[in-house]
């Protein structure tokens, strides 16, 4: 990745279209990227997808892919050609589900990025032991990491407080895509645990998912800027 490319992902956690259009007007492709989920993929259909990337902005699809291995690569195959800059699956798959596809997505001339999700940052260790993962999250998060980057995947996505040790037991290649990230002045919502950008990139993390503080600002473009300078301060 290059030290000058956009690390901001800003997250479209919109139930309409005319309100993710506001914030698309306000902001500029140079400086994001853009995240779509579950809920406007749903609504809006892949459509709006190549729309959002007509408008000239990288597109990370987090769907989260988890099924059978064939069903899992021909899911992120068709969003290949949808042209998006990245996509994720669970790491809970498993090994093949995960390189098959890998392997898929390898055949094609220009690639997206493919990651995988650990443990969701939702769920206690008691829920986790309640679904058959023994151990820590913390834990299971580096035991299905190891695993992603085995099975061939770009990065995971963590939480800003397993950046530090995950970029170490990955190495510098290996992507980490960190939500649960304010600024120090922005409210916390409902996050708890949470880290500056320039924390959270100084912690080893690759890019940064970032929602309301700049989506429920006044000035969006003036967020975002102020969220580069602190990342480039850390870069430089």
């Amino acid at each position: 990745m290059s030290e000058n490319e956009p690390r901001v992902i800003v997250a479209l956690d919109y139930p309409r279209e005319d309100a993710a259009w506001r914030l698309i007007d306000r902001i500029q492709g140079d400086l994001c990227r853009l995240k779509i989920g579950k809920e406007m993929f749903t609504r809006l259909g892949p459509g709006f997808v190549e729309k959002v990337i007509a408008r000239g902005f990288e597109v990370f699809l987090d769907l989260k892919y988890h099924d059978i291995p064939n069903t899992v690569a021909a899911a992120c195959d068709a969003a290949a050609d949808l042209g998006v800059w990245m996509m994720n699956v669970h790491a809970s798959g498993g090994r093949r589900m995960m390189h098959t596809a890998v392997e898929r997505l390898a055949q094609r001339a220009h690639r997206p990025l493919l990651i995988g999700v650990t443990v969701l940052t939702s769920l206690s260790e008691a829920e986790l032991n309640e679904i058959g993962f023994p151990g820590s999250p913390e834990q299971n998060v580096a035991r299905l990491a190891a695993l992603a980057k085995d099975a061939g995947l770009d990065g995971v996505v963590c939480s800003p407080r397993e950046a530090a040790s995950l970029r170490e037991a990955s190495g510098d290649d290996f992507l980490l895509v960190t939500p649960g990230v304010r600024p120090a002045s922005a409210s916390l919502d409902d996050q708890t645990r949470v880290m500056t950008p320039g924390d959270a990139i100084r912690a080893g993390s690759s890019y940064l998912v970032v929602g309301r503080p700049i989506t429920a600002a006044d000035d969006p473009l003036a967020a975002l800027h102020a969220i580069n300078a602190e990342i480039q301060a850390v870069l430089s």
